[in-house]
């Protein structure tokens, strides 16, 4: 029996106060997530039931109990607050997926602060870009990224502590470091939970756009609204369920149901800590009898390329319901898995922005290999014509996914940036910056970006964040970035150059360009190729054409040049 029911009855039937009363929340109380996770949960008789089962590199194995949960939290939160953390300062969260980074979420929460993830695959610079932005007060990290955090120290004057979790005392401390270890901790037993309410600031994520430095998504607590029944219905998670969301938290999908969404609902996560392999992620899954599985098309697309034969190795019999998030699912990968797994990854299309799943396709519905299936319960979605911003009415004709604001977890706007969120509506509608068709039966069907933001892995990438970058290395006059045709990752980073006097053109500069931008922003920034060029293609105003790269690398029409500079 699913938690979702008839579809149709659903959205007939749909409040968001169907979640409300289920959490017990009424408008005006207090709403913290951090104690909803946690506290709640062992207040409803579940204090020893196991939340989650970690394992990292070398096999290193730790299991939390919710009590568990409730303590760690407390005592991050106790601690935060000796260190003069505040309601309302940011919180960096800078790390692998070590326990202390879900426990810490919701310490951080518990007393009002902002959490702050972030992927610790970030270099320096990506780093310093989000601290400054975030004006952040305190990181937590570890001792193999605390380099990054020093490197940037002298341009941070808000950042007060740089705080080591798995500090071993075999090198001094530096500037602003401090040492905290949770298993060395007194347990807090009784924390007082700050008062936050419904739009409390809960969350800052990062996200690229086309143009500009990253912007700093602001979410609040009531966004748990739409997290915690997104997570019953579209996840259908239950209580005896063992749930594996692949996505790091440093990333939305790891916080909305990498934590929220599960722990709301008092259900047992488990996290995997290592690299990727699919040997690792079948054992894995047999060994904790992995039940409902959260993840995205590129690990799906990899498990493919690894082969079926690889599938057969392993008891993946707990496995009832997979769901697939991030980037396009292709047709392909969804009957793979119905082959190999016996049930198909349902693909959810939803954003950073958003906050929970806008598009989802449901336990118990007609799947349509390759759509992004239905509108929420609650959510209306439409395609917007991209000349009047008006809806479009007959079938399968491409136009801009657009959501009418207004649901719990929606952003509240862009951090300091409140004049590019209002570029977001359009009409009374909020722009995903996608297109996509919707067919006869009002499922949707995923086309491509409306901008230039590069989806490799489900993580997107700014062009201009990865331009401004190559800028900075001596060999690089100018440069154009765009997105490439991946057979994994859908998309990769490709780079176009132009070279400094006194450069030649070769292969090993192009690693070493390449290693510049993987140290400098993150591996998923790094070009997977660079191509030389004598100039780039201009408009006569001296602004670049990207969409000629672009059309080149997909083989598409290059379209109206009338603007091209002249030779």
């Amino acid at each position: 029996m699913t938690n979702i029911g008839s579809y149709d009855e659903r959205v007939k039937n749909f409040s968001w106060s169907i979640a409300e009363k289920e959490l017990d929340y009424k408008d005006g109380d207090i709403l913290n997530i951090g104690w909803y996770c946690s506290d709640r949960i062992c207040n409803m008789g579940k204090a020893g039931k196991t939340a989650m089962i970690w394992e990292g590199l070398g096999g290193k194995e730790k299991q939390y109990t919710f009590n568990d949960v409730r303590l760690h939290s407390n005592t991050i939160g106790h601690f935060l607050r000796s260190l003069g953390i505040n309601n309302s300062d940011r919180v960096c969260l800078f790390m692998d997926k070590l326990p202390e980074l879900y426990l810490g979420v919701l310490g951080i929460l518990k007393i009002g602060a902002v959490a702050q993830p972030l992927f610790s695959a970030f270099g320096d610079e990506s780093l310093f870009v989000r601290l400054e932005n975030a004006g952040t007060k305190a990181i937590i990290t570890q001792k193999k990224h605390a380099g990054k955090v020093q490197k940037i120290l002298d341009r941070l004057p808000n950042l007060e502590h740089i705080i080591i979790v798995d500090y071993d005392g075999k090198k001094p401390l530096r500037e602003k470091e401090i040492a905290f270890s949770l298993e060395d901790s007194k347990p807090v037993e009784k924390l007082d939970i700050y008062p936050t309410k419904a739009e409390s600031h809960s969350l800052l994520h990062y996200t690229s756009g086309t143009t500009g430095q990253p912007k700093g998504v602001k979410h609040v607590h009531y966004s748990l609204i739409s997290q915690y029944l997104t997570t019953k219905w579209v996840l259908d998670l239950q209580e005896d369920d063992i749930y594996w969301c692949t996505a790091d938290p440093g990333w939305v999908t790891g916080t909305s149901y990498g934590i929220f969404g599960p722990w709301s609902l008092g259900v047992t996560i488990c996290v995997l800590d290592t690299g990727f392999s699919a040997d690792s992620w079948y054992q894995f899954m047999e060994k904790n009898k992995v039940s409902m599985w959260y993840s995205a098309p590129t690990a799906i697309r990899s498990l493919m390329k690894a082969g079926d034969e690889a599938v057969k190795k392993y008891d993946l019999s707990a496995l009832r319901h997979l769901a697939s998030v991030g980037e396009p699912l292709n047709a392909e990968a969804v009957i793979w898995s119905g082959k190999v797994f016996g049930k198909p990854f349902l693909d959810t299309y939803w954003q950073t922005e958003t906050g929970s799943m806008m598009l989802t396709n449901f336990p118990g519905m007609k799947i349509k290999p390759g759509s992004m299936g239905k509108a929420f319960p609650g959510i209306t979605a439409v395609i917007l014509d991209p000349e009047t911003f008006e809806p479009i009415t007959s079938p399968n004709k491409p136009g801009l996914i657009a959501f009418q604001p207004g649901w719990p977890a929606m952003m509240r706007t862009y951090w300091n940036n409140d004049e590019t969120y209002q570029t977001k509506f359009k009409n009374g509608w909020y722009l995903a910056g996608d297109r996509s068709t919707i067919d006869q039966d009002g499922y949707f069907w995923f086309i491509g970006r409306d901008d230039d933001v590069i989806n490799t892995g489900g993580h997107l990438i700014s062009p201009f964040e990865v331009e401004s970058a190559l800028l900075e290395h001596e060999a690089v006059a100018e440069s154009a970035v765009v997105a490439k045709p991946d057979e994994v990752n859908m998309e990769v980073v490709k780079a176009f150059v132009t070279l400094n006097p006194g450069f030649q053109a070769s292969d090993v500069l192009e690693l070493k360009i390449m290693n510049f931008i993987r140290k400098k922003l993150s591996p998923l920034a790094m070009p997977q190729e660079i191509e030389y060029l004598d100039k780039l293609p201009k408009t006569r105003s001296g602004k670049i054409m990207r969409r000629l790269l672009h059309a080149q690398e997909w083989g598409e029409e290059i379209g109206d040049t009338s603007t091209l500079e002249d030779d």
